[in-house]
């Protein structure tokens, strides 16, 4: 009998999607898994976005498609799903199986270790990135976008019309997340 699966790709950023190397990679880690073990895949969705984010659209359309079609969720790696402790442990709890394809033989326990030590590196990398900022501005660096700092132009400049932008994405995705909540 064939098992369901959706798979899920992320990278953190524009540029690493632009150069691909980091989605290849999840992409032949996970094909390499799924290879003999007689899963179909029924979704796969890619996202580009900080793994510390809590709004992933497509990580929410995955799991929502698991739950649909009885498939079980496939990530490449634990930190493409999410460095979010209370994140893991919540899809431990839910009824979405999922499989990490570089640790498919990892048990619950193994999981929620790891997830922990993602969470404490995700800190820890936020911590250095501060410090080093506090560090070039002590130095006198100009801190923001370059282009800002120049006067270009760079689509939307007023902050009042950017802000509202913003209010209004979020305002649309939580209408999105609240079927699924």
């Amino acid at each position: 009998m064939t098992k369901r699966c959706v798979c899920y790709y992320r990278v953190s950023t524009r540029y690493q999607e632009r150069s691909g190397l980091g989605l290849a990679a999840q992409h032949k880690t996970v094909k390499d898994y799924l290879n003999g073990n007689g899963y179909e895949i029924v979704g796969e969705y890619t996202e580009v976005e900080s793994g510390g984010r809590d709004g992933r659209p497509e990580l929410t359309k995955a799991i929502r498609d698991c739950e649909q079609k009885g498939a079980r969720l496939i990530v490449s790696r634990l930190d493409r799903l999410s460095c979010d402790l209370h994140f893991i442990t919540q899809l431990q709890r839910s009824a979405v199986q999922f499989t990490v394809a570089k640790m498919p033989d990892a048990n619950e326990l193994t999981i929620h270790l790891l997830a922990t030590i993602a969470q404490h590196e995700r800190k820890l990398i936020s911590q250095r990135t501060k410090d080093a900022l506090q560090a070039a501005k002590a130095r006198g660096v100009k801190l923001g976008n370059p282009k800002l700092l120049r006067g270009e132009q760079i689509g939307v400049t007023d902050p009042r019309a950017a802000r509202q932008a913003r209010t209004a994405k979020a305002d649309d995705y939580a209408r999105k997340m609240s079927s699924v909540i």
